[in-house]
């Protein structure tokens, strides 16, 4: 490759200012365990009832296969592109393109969803607040802090982490505390409410339709991906942050969710509440406390909108320096801040999309996102596959062990969520929106991009 493509077309390079710490506490803060606990948490309680620790504990082994492929491939490609640069190495560019669109798609949604549940959580403890306004100042504010640098954001994150961390101990505490049942009983005989109110041991299809929800719970311990290119020697220590963030995640929602169900005075009660976590807390502790739990978990929403957005800055800047994108654009994603070294422009454009999406439905947010990330791990498992096969990855660090067990373990899992979809309206919705973002980015490869002849991988020490 020659030297025009290596540099950046925005001038200056990302620089390795970050330990092993910084991008752990920036990855778990965009998994955010507490999104896990008391969003999808919920959502899977009024699915699967008494089985939702075991669609919790389903999801987290999944999660190990999928980490093993995150693993070695951003061990071997530690760039800013994620999924973008990975696939587009090992199966090429026009998949490469197909995950740029189904990425962009996703971290401009999600600072949009989260910011809505931001506010939904705020009306707890100020009522009467306006939803789509509030969630539009947010992501404003949440761009406005991302654009800062990445240590400083590594340290405004980390606070807030541990006061999420903190929050959900408390539940856990509470429920551990107040039981009224035992563990091994709610595991090996579940129940669930039925459509005439009453207890009933737990179908397949509720416990299928929970672990495909539950997933979304352990989402983002890959997501260091997007920062390989600020951590010294991000090679050695890309691996050792994905399985540390997927093991903070399980145990900490694990312990909460499980506690809840063991200390819920009425289960039926538990799952027919609006916000299960919430009436939980407010039925063991009190209205107070309560009150102070959703002031803590709109400050966990909050964070993960930050680590969201400095991902998905990152994702387009990445892009922008590939000249994906017209020449002007490239040029103004690829720009970094002068004093904060950060893709401030990429950044601001993903914060403008979200505001947009603020005026969506939430339902509709939700469909386009979970559905989004399982293409995405789809097409990481079958470039795990293709890298061996090819030589693409043989020099990462890290080498998944059993291969190729777990990537094809992966990919049958993911399709059976994909079935599970098919069977319901909405989830046919969402896959037909993650197929169609696939085939456009992939025609906007091969139809404008590849006959200009100016895109290429520019990432550190690439070689195309």
């Amino acid at each position: 490759m020659n030297g025009e493509a290596t540099r950046s077309v925005g001038g200056g390079h990302l620089a390795r200012t970050m330990g092993g710490v910084g991008a752990l506490l920036i990855t778990l803060s965009g998994l955010s365990p507490s999104i896990g606990v008391f969003v999808v948490g919920s959502d899977v309680l009024h699915q699967a009832g008494a089985a939702t620790f075991i669609c919790f504990v389903a999801a987290a082994l999944l999660g190990v296969a999928i980490a093993n492929v995150y693993a070695e491939l951003a061990a071997a490609f530690p760039e800013t592109g994620g999924e973008y640069t990975i696939v587009g190495r090992a199966l090429g560019p026009a998949w490469g393109f197909a995950m740029l669109g189904l990425n962009l798609l996703t971290f401009s949604i999600a600072p949009a969803m989260t910011a809505l549940g931001v506010a939904t959580y705020l009306d707890a403890v100020i009522p009467g607040m306006a939803p789509i306004p509030v969630a539009i100042a947010l992501v404003a504010l949440c761009m406005g802090l991302s654009v800062l640098n990445v240590r400083l954001n590594a340290v405004v994150t980390g606070l807030f982490l541990s006061l999420e961390l903190a929050s959900l101990a408390v539940v856990a505490f509470l429920g551990f505390t107040h039981a009224h049942r035992g563990a091994v009983a709610l595991v090996t005989h579940p129940v669930m409410l039925t459509g005439a109110g009453r207890l009933a041991p737990v179908s397949l299809a509720g416990i299928g339709i929970g672990v495909a929800a539950a997933i979304y719970a352990f989402d983002g311990y890959g997501s260091v991906v997007y920062l390989g290119e600020e951590i010294r020697d991000a090679p050695r220590r890309m691996a050792a942050v994905v399985f540390w963030a997927l093991g903070l995640a399980a145990l900490f929602q694990l312990a909460p969710i499980l506690a809840v169900l063991v200390g819920a005075p009425d289960l039926a009660s538990l799952m027919r509440a609006p916000s299960p976590l919430l009436g939980f807390i407010r039925d063991v502790g009190g209205p107070a406390l309560a009150k102070a739990m959703s002031l803590g978990i709109a400050l966990a929403l909050f964070n993960a909108m930050i680590a969201s957005a400095l991902m998905g800055g990152r994702q387009l800047y990445s892009s922008g320096r590939d000249h994906a994108w017209p020449r002007h654009l490239s040029h103004a994603f690829a720009r970094l801040h002068p004093r904060f070294n950060s893709p401030w422009v990429a950044t601001l454009a993903v914060g403008v999309t979200s505001i947009l999406w603020c005026l969506v439905k939430l339902e509709v947010l939700v469909i386009l996102i979970g559905d989004g990330t399982a293409a995405i791990y789809v097409c990481m498992c079958l470039a795990a596959l293709r890298s061996r096969r090819s030589g693409v990855a043989a020099h990462s660090p890290y080498r998944m062990p059993w291969f190729p067990v777990l990537p094809i373990l992966a990919l049958t899992a993911l399709a059976g969520v994909g079935l599970t979809d098919l069977l319901d309206a909405d989830g046919r919705k969402g896959l037909l929106a993650s197929a169609v973002v696939v085939v456009l980015s992939a025609l906007y490869y091969r139809i404008v991009v590849r006959p200009r002849r100016m895109w290429a991988h520019r990432g550190p020490g690439a070689i195309d």
